[in-house]
């Protein structure tokens, strides 16, 4: 299938390692040109060199807190003119409400939920005028999935989900598209630092982490190549008549009964 991607201009947060990489490195290959935003700029440049030489695309590196409000200001300014944005930097750490305390919600919001938010505030205008544009959010299959021992990261990807919600359906009366995706447990991606982590205490040993997914249905984490591709689908005219959904990407796990 031909998505037709070529010459489209994206940006992508969080674009320096893990799913964010992996949908850089996709969306190149379809012939997008791209702006990388992360704050590890290091990473962004050997990125942005490979991607360039690999695909002949234009790659420009924007190093950015986006805990910081100016800098998801300045970032928005700067790339205003993108044809796609995919909001996906931010991790928020596990934990029981007893465990996270008021510093930690509030700075591990100020990326994955407030950044999405503003970066949005500031690029949806631009795309409206225009009367196109696709707006797609990785959020995570937490919102699906409530753990009192990721309070905080339900709780954001919940939000992320309705804030998808609540503008896609409007959007499309001005040509943009606004969609989410909710990837599972994916690796590479934050996944594997916990995955890894979780090994440890139960084997003894963090390379024992493909163990833990036995009884998923799928008896397998996700690929990040899985996500990307949905993405790129997502942000392509194929995708014309989706918007204001959250779409799972998770194997069926969300809705997988072990006792069935």
């Amino acid at each position: 299938m031909n998505i037709d991607l070529k010459g489209k201009l994206v940006l992508i947060t969080g674009a320096s390692k893990g799913i964010g990489l992996v949908i850089a490195d996709t969306l190149a290959a379809e012939g997008c040109n791209l702006h990388l935003a992360a704050r590890d700029e290091t990473a962004l440049r050997q990125a942005a060199e490979r991607l360039t030489k690999l695909h002949g695309i234009t790659a420009t590196v924007h190093r950015r807190d986006l805990s910081q409000q100016s800098e998801v200001e300045a970032l928005g300014q700067a790339c205003k003119h993108v044809d796609i944005l995919i909001n996906n930097a931010g991790d928020i750490p596990p934990g029981t409400l007893a465990e996270i305390d008021a510093k930690t919600w509030r700075e591990s919001w100020a990326v994955k939920v407030f950044g999405y938010i503003d970066l949005t505030r500031i690029i949806y205008p631009q795309m409206c005028a225009r009367g196109s544009g696709v707006i797609v959010n990785i959020v995570g299959s937490a919102a699906r999935n409530p753990n009192h021992r990721y309070i905080a990261g339900c709780s954001a990807n919940i939000a992320l989900n309705m804030f998808t919600q609540c503008l896609g359906g409007e959007s499309m009366r001005h040509g943009v598209r606004v969609v989410a995706v909710n990837p599972g447990p994916t690796v590479p991606g934050r996944h594997l630092p916990h995955v890894k982590a979780r090994a440890k205490r139960l084997f003894g040993d963090e390379n024992r982490w493909p163990e833990l997914h036995a009884k998923f249905p799928a008896k397998r984490a996700g690929k990040a190549e899985e996500v990307a591709e949905l993405v790129a689908f997502l942000a392509s005219d194929r995708a014309g008549f989706i918007s204001g959904t959250a779409i799972d990407i998770d194997g069926g796990l969300a809705v997988f009964r072990a006792d069935a």
